[in-house]
C-alpha cells in the first residue's frame, strides 16, 4: 500500500517516460514524475462523463502534506459539481483588455456599437474612441485579464490619466500628422467613461458578469460657461481681419465667422456640404450632426455669404481641402492655434463661440426653446425633426442674432439702451442697430415673403 510521503517523493527517479505514483490512502491523488526529474502533484477525477486531470503544483513549492490537503479541497469541489481542470483552462484563456478592445473596435467600425438615440456612433466619435483606447486604456491595462479587473483598477486608470502618465506625442495617419496626448481631468473622465462602456459590452458578450466601473466616482465635468463680451467680439473681429490679410488663413477666418454667426459646432461648419446649405429656405439641413439629422435656421448674413461663395465654387464641401480635393478643410485646428496664440482671446475655443451665440440670443430676449432650435440642441430636437419649412419667427430670430454678432465683429457700437425695460424703445434701438449690421427691413421682408 503506497502513501505519498516525502520519502516516496525523494525516491522517485526519472524513467524513459513520464509516470504517476498513485496514493492508495487518498484515491485520485498522485505524484507525476517527468523524464527531466521534476515532480508535481496531481489529482484525477471524472466530470461530465470524462476523466480529467488537474495539476496542483510542483514539488518544492508544495510538500506532500500541503498537496494532500489541496487535493482534498479540490475533490470536495468536484463533489459539489465544479470542474477545476476546465476552470483553469478557461482561466489561462481569459481574454485580456487589449483583446477585448480589439473586439470592441471591430464592432465599432461595423456600426454595431450604438451611441445617442440608439444610432451607430459617428465616424468622428469612432476615431476619438479608438484614439483613447490606443493612447490611454491599452498602455495602462492592456495586458490585464478582463475578469480580474476591480473597481480599484479602474480608479487607478482614472488617476494615472489625470496625472499625465499617458502623456506622449504620437504620429497620426495623416502626412506629417502628430497628436499631442496630454491627459488631464477631462481626458481621464471621458476615457474612463469609454472604458465603462467597453466593460458593459463585455458583460453583454458574456465575458464577465459584472462591470467593475459601475459606481466609480469621477471628477465632475467642468461646466463650460465662458462667453464673449461685446468688446471681445470686437477684438475677435479685428483679429480675424488681420489674419485674413494672410491668404494662408483666409478659409479658416471664414469658418470662424460662420461658427460665430450660426452657433454651429466646429465640425458642422468645417464639414458642411453644399447639399446641406438650403439658402432658399434660410437653413442648414445637416445630415449627420451630433444629434443626428438636424435643421438649423440661419440669418441673412450667413445666407448671403453662402450664396456668394456658391457662385465662385463647385464641389462637395463648402470649405474644401487646400487643393480643392473632394474632402473637407483639414488645417483648422493648427490655424486656430496660430491665430489665437498670445492674443487677448488665447483661451477661447470654437465651443465658446457656440455658447456666446446662445448667450447673445438670451440677452436679446429669445426663449430657451427658440435658442435650442437655433443651435440644434437635443432639447429642441423633438419638434425640429418634423420641420420642413421653417417658421418665420425662427428665421427672424436667426437674422437678429447673426446680424447682431456680425455688427459686433465689424466694430459697430450698440448702445446699452437696447436693454431698457421699455420694450418699445428696446425694439426700436435693436432695429436701428440691425439696419447697420444686417441690411434694410425691405431686404429681410422680401426674403421672408419669398
Amino acid at each position: 500500500m503506497t502513501k505519498i510521503t516525502k520519502r516516496v517523493v525523494d525516491a522517485a527517479g526519472p524513467h524513459e517516460k513520464d509516470y504517476v505514483i498513485w496514493d492508495d490512502e487518498l484515491p485520485g491523488f498522485g505524484l507525476r514524475v517527468f523524464t527531466s526529474g521534476k515532480r508535481s502533484y496531481v489529482i484525477q477525477y471524472r466530470a461530465a462523463g470524462r476523466s480529467r486531470r488537474y495539476t496542483i503544483g510542483l514539488h518544492g513549492v508544495w510538500t506532500p502534506e500541503t498537496a494532500r490537503q489541496e487535493a482534498k479541497v479540490q475533490f470536495g469541489r468536484v463533489a459539489s459539481g465544479d470542474n477545476p481542470a476546465e476552470e483553469r483552462q478557461l482561466d489561462h484563456k481569459a481574454i485580456t483588455v487589449k483583446e477585448l478592445c480589439a473586439l470592441y473596435i471591430a464592432d465599432l467600425g461595423a456600426g454595431l456599437i450604438l451611441g445617442k438615440g440608439g444610432r451607430p456612433k459617428k465616424s468622428t466619435t469612432v476615431g476619438t474612441d479608438t484614439g483613447r483606447i490606443h493612447r490611454h486604456i491599452i498602455p495602462l491595462i492592456g495586458t490585464r485579464r478582463v475578469k480580474d479587473l476591480t473597481k480599484a483598477d479602474i480608479n487607478k486608470v482614472l488617476k494615472d490619466i489625470m496625472a499625465g502618465k499617458t502623456r506622449a506625442s504620437v504620429k497620426t495617419g495623416k502626412l506629417r500628422g502628430k497628436a499631442i496626448v496630454r491627459g488631464g481631468v477631462g481626458t481621464a473622465t471621458r476615457t474612463v467613461g469609454l472604458l465603462g462602456g467597453i466593460l458593459t459590452y463585455a458583460v453583454e458578450a458574456g465575458i464577465i458578469e459584472h462591470n467593475p466601473a459601475h459606481g466609480l466616482r469621477k471628477p465632475k465635468a467642468q461646466v463650460r460657461d465662458r462667453r464673449l463680451t461685446e468688446e471681445e467680439y470686437r477684438i475677435l473681429g479685428k483679429m480675424l481681419a488681420k489674419a485674413a490679410a494672410n491668404e494662408k488663413y483666409a478659409m479658416t477666418v471664414d469658418i470662424i465667422r460662420q461658427i460665430a454667426l450660426t452657433g454651429c459646432r466646429r465640425s458642422e461648419i468645417i464639414e458642411l456640404m453644399w447639399k446641406e446649405a438650403d439658402t432658399d429656405s434660410s437653413c442648414l439641413r445637416l445630415i449627420d450632426s451630433k444629434e443626428g439629422a438636424s435643421i438649423r435656421p440661419i440669418g441673412l448674413p450667413v445666407v448671403e455669404y453662402l450664396e456668394e461663395r456658391r457662385r465662385d465654387q463647385s464641389g462637395t464641401y463648402v470649405f474644401p481641402g487646400p487643393r480643392m480635393e473632394d474632402g473637407a478643410f483639414g488645417g483648422f485646428a493648427n490655424h486656430w492655434e496660430q491665430i489665437f496664440k498670445d492674443s487677448p482671446l488665447s483661451g477661447v475655443t470654437p465651443h465658446v463661440l457656440r455658447h456666446s451665440f446662445a448667450s447673445i440670443a438670451n440677452d436679446l430676449g429669445f426663449t430657451e426653446v427658440t435658442i435650442a432650435a437655433l443651435v440644434g440642441h437635443s432639447k429642441g430636437s423633438v419638434t425640429s425633426k418634423y420641420i420642413h419649412t421653417l417658421d418665420t419667427a425662427l428665421i427672424m430670430a436667426a437674422d437678429t442674432i447673426s446680424g447682431y454678432i456680425q455688427g459686433l465683429l465689424d466694430g459697430i457700437e450698440f448702445k446699452q439702451t437696447a436693454y431698457a425695460l421699455d420694450r418699445d424703445s428696446r425694439k426700436a434701438a435693436l432695429e436701428r442697430f440691425l439696419l447697420q449690421a444686417v441690411g434694410s427691413d425691405d431686404t429681410r421682408e422680401s426674403r421672408l415673403a419669398a
